[in-house]
This record gives C-alpha cells, structure tokens and sequence, in this order.
C-alpha cells in the first residue's frame, strides 16, 4: 500500500516542483521548516521524533545553505557503482568494470554476495586487487541469509575489508539486524530499500540495529514519507545512502539526497547514492555523473517524467513491445510505437515510474 500511494504522491511532488519552475532538491532546500514539518506524519515516530525536534533540525539546517548549494551545483553529490559486482559475471569482466569504475572517479563500488562463499572469496579477492586498498568495497547479501549465517559469511568476507553489508537478512527483522551488526563489527550493517514504512525504520534506529540507512524513493509512501524518514536519521546521526538499483531509482533519490545535504544535515560525509549505468535513456532528465558524482539536476521536479516513446513502447499489455512478444517476434521487427493514449495524463506517466 505505501508504495503504490508513494507512486501518486511523488507524482504530485513533481507536478508541485514543476509549478514552481525548480528542481525537486531546490523546492524542498528553499521551502520553510514550518511548511516542511507539516508535511510530515509523525504518527507512530513521535516517541522519537517529535515535530518540534524536526523543526529545530531543519532550522539548523539552514546555516550555510546557500555555500553547500554552490558546492552542490559545482561538484555534485557522491556516488558509487554496483556496476562491476552482478552476479554471474566472470571474475575479469568483473575486474575491468571494477577499474573503470576507479577510473570514472567512484571511491566506493559494490558487488553481490550470498550465493557460494568459495565464489564470493574468490571474486572479493580479485575486486580488492583491482581497486587496491583505498577504494571501498560494500557487499550486498539481498536479504540471502539467517542471523547466523550472515555473521559467518560476513567475518569469511572480512580479511578483503567490505565497507557494509547490506540487506544480510529480512528487512523486517530488526534485532536479527542488531545482532549481526554487534557481532561483524567494524564492518557496517546496512538496509532500507525494502523496508516498509517509517516505524519500522525508527525501530531499526531505536534498536541500534543499522549503520547505514538505505532509503527508496519509490518503496515508501512518497516524498512525505521519506521526508519523516530523513529526519529520523539525522536525529540519530547515522548516515543515509540511498537504493538506486531500479529503473528511474537514481533519478528520483538524487533529489532527496541533495536536500538533505543542503537543507538537513549539511554534510556528504560517509554518505553516497548508489548508480547503476543503464535504462537512463528513457527518462526526459536522465542523471548526469561526472566524475563519480551526480551532477545536480536544473530542469523543474522530479525527474521522473518518462519518455513517451518509452511509455507507448513498454505499457503492458499494448505497448509495441509487448505486441511483438505476444506475436512471438522479436522487439526489433515490432512496428513503430503507437502514440501513447490521450487518457494517459502526465501525471499518471509520472506514477508510473
């Protein structure tokens, strides 16, 4: 339910964004605390977060603001890439892509773990001499194990120094999360692209169970949500660095992460937004990296605005590709990509995203 009501709320955060000609950072950076604060739900968090402690997070959070958008627009934000580490790549594709993402400026890369442990100290391996020893490593289980066996898998993984582990179990399972992160330390304990709702987040704080916040743009219920979610960890001074491993992901959280540097917490410190280099090319405001970094985006919202010949090609079920497939041809021999349907208003296009 909150990711289906997040696709229309972040639909109307870009419309909103758009009405004021700005970037979905900048509006959310320029806005008030006071309207800021109410725009946040603090049902359920108000042990914690009470909305007058956002208030003086944000109003603190002002300080400096103009300068850290200067640095924003001139340096961008940093990122890493999980580019080089998919499973199932052969130990020197994952070698060169892990060099090249050296070479593209990226101080931090990722690589998937959790199938065979023979596997995965092998691949570390062969990451670690790629990179050398100043470039940061993640692991990513994808919620693969139980508590015992991530804290196993974990320490075997140790000696190649992994920056975080992420997802090692469920995302529900909040003191299974405290307990390997007491038990692999210092490696860090990261989540958050499949948690549900900003409750289980706070709990995930209260219980001490996470270094690393991982927040989604589209998994939550939208802008406002996260918003809370923001807030949270900055209460509890742990660092967001956001999931992008999706179609449009790294174009949405870009926003969320630049406000926060901007407007919240005023620091870029141990914090990065995760970038995949594919299915940019169907979104009007694709991201931009430059040297390892998100470029921040000028054009007003969210840019979550899809091409409409994305849109006419891929809808299900009448969209050319899928005409193609169902008349077991190929895309490519497929006709010309009808003209998106008149019902279909920008705003839903946006949702769909």
């Amino acid at each position: 339910m909150h990711m289906a009501i997040g696709a229309v709320v972040n639909a109307a955060w870009d419309l909103a964004a758009k009405r004021a000609g700005k970037p979905l950072w900048k509006f959310l950076a320029d806005a008030e605390p006071e309207w800021l604060v109410s725009q946040v739900d603090f049902r359920y968090i108000a042990d914690v977060l009470s909305a007058e402690d956002a208030l003086g997070l944000l109003r603190r959070g002002r300080g400096g603001r103009g300068e850290r958008e200067a640095l924003l627009r001139a340096g961008g934000y940093p990122g890493y890439t999980t580019s080089p580490g998919w499973l199932g790549y052969s130990d020197e594709k994952l070698t060169r892509l892990a060099r090249e993402a050296v070479a593209d400026g990226f101080t931090q890369i990722k690589l998937k773990v959790g199938a065979d442990l023979t596997d995965d100290i092998r691949r570390m391996r062969a990451a670690r001499a790629a990179v050398g020893p100043d470039i940061r490593i993640a692991v990513d289980a994808n919620q693969r194990w139980n508590v015992g066996e991530a804290v196993e898998w974990t320490r075997a993984l140790a000696e190649f120094d992994p920056y975080w582990i992420e997802e090692p179990t469920s995302p529900d399972d909040i003191l299974g999360h405290a307990e390997i992160r007491r038990a692999v330390a210092p490696v860090r304990v990261a989540t958050g692209e499949h948690v549900q709702n900003r409750i289980v987040f706070k709990q995930l704080l209260q219980a001490g169970a996470v270094d690393v916040l991982q927040i989604d743009a589209a998994r939550v219920g939208g802008v406002n949500e996260n918003l809370a979610i923001l807030l949270l960890a900055a209460a509890f001074e742990v660092p967001v660095c956001p999931h992008a491993g999706g179609v449009g992901l790294c174009e949405l959280v870009q926003h969320l992460s630049m406000f926060d540097y901007v407007a919240l917490t005023g620091t870029t410190e141990n914090r990065v937004i995760e970038y995949v280099d594919h299915l940019h090319e169907h979104f009007t405001d694709p991201v931009v990296m430059r040297g390892g970094h998100y470029a921040a985006p000028d054009a007003p919202g969210f840019s979550a605005m899809m091409r409409p010949e994305s849109i006419a090609e891929f809808t299900y079920p009448g969209g050319s590709f899928w005409a193609a497939d169902l008349a077991g041809a190929t895309p490519a021999t497929a006709p010309a990509p009808a003209t998106a349907p008149d019902a279909v208003t920008a705003a839903a296009e946006e949702a769909a995203v």
